[in-house]
């Protein structure tokens, strides 16, 4: 096995975005015939070309997806197309790599980063428009319209309209994303409501109102007028008419007759 050899040059930036450093190796990598040598000098282009990889990535960065989990995916097929290269140089590796990278960023993107995943149409299409979104505003430095957006992309203007909602929709915000600077580091899930009173006292209710049909009117509003509108008994004796005494007396039975409505046996009987 003939030794790899050592530049000593920096990782300076080459033609093509490389570095010389990886053209080298390259150029060792296309007349070797040991397989030994070929996997270190795989091993080593595979870590030089990296920031390729993860610039790669960075074209599909946007809220609510991983910047680490895309430059996993880009640095993995990095590796698994190095390892299948079979030479040809600098052009014909960039040739072979970044459409290979690009490929399984896609893949992920449309399979594996929707939050909620929309129809296949809408997933493949969303590529396309988002792509013709970036390129036509980085060209005309305004915001392109959902007819030169469909123009660009290919595709229906109704379909752009689609993937504009989809885009909304299928990424949630965070519930941790940061309010702002003046809001004393709150984050979005602090502003929600907090725990629902009345979805704890729904089941409450279901058991009490069939009892409560079993009281007679009276009963029903001296309990509705103590337990509902929180009056004292004095209060819904002169509402009523009567005295406390008779209040206490009425509530008493009122309370019994719930207490029998929601018990064991009355639910057996049910």
């Amino acid at each position: 096995m003939s030794p790899i050899r050592k530049t000593g040059r920096p990782h300076t930036p080459h033609s093509g975005g490389l570095a010389r450093d990886v053209t080298d190796l390259l150029d060792q990598l296309e007349t070797t015939t040991d397989p030994a040598e070929r996997e270190e000098l795989c091993n080593r282009i595979i870590v030089l070309a990296i920031p390729i990889a993860d610039r790669l990535a960075g074209r599909y960065r946007r809220p609510g997806t991983s910047m680490e989990d895309l430059q996993q995916v880009a640095r993995a097929a990095l590796v698994q197309a190095t390892r299948r290269f079979k030479g040809g140089g600098e052009q014909a590796f960039l040739g072979y790599v970044v459409p290979s990278v690009l490929g399984e960023l896609k893949r992920y993107f449309r399979d594996c980063s929707w939050v909620i995943r929309p129809p296949r149409r809408i997933q493949e299409a969303h590529l396309a428009v988002r792509q013709a979104h970036e390129e036509l505003r980085a060209e005309w430095g305004r915001e392109p319209t959902a007819d030169e957006l469909a123009e660009a992309a290919d595709v229906a203007v109704e379909t752009v309209h689609d993937v504009q909602v989809a885009a909304v929709r299928c990424w949630p915000e965070s519930l941790d994303r940061p309010q702002g600077d003046d809001d004393g580091g709150a984050v979005f899930g602090d502003k929600l409501s907090g725990i629902d009173r009345d979805l704890e006292q729904a089941e409450a209710r279901l058991m009490v109102e069939p009892a409560l049909q079993r009281l007679k009117p009276r009963e029903r509003e001296v309990i509705y007028l103590r337990y509902y509108q929180d009056r004292t008994q004095r209060e819904v004796g002169q509402r009523i008419g009567v005295t406390q005494m008779q209040i206490s007396r009425i509530e008493s039975q009122a309370m019994a007759t719930l207490r029998q409505g929601m018990g064991p046996d009355d639910n057996a009987a049910a």
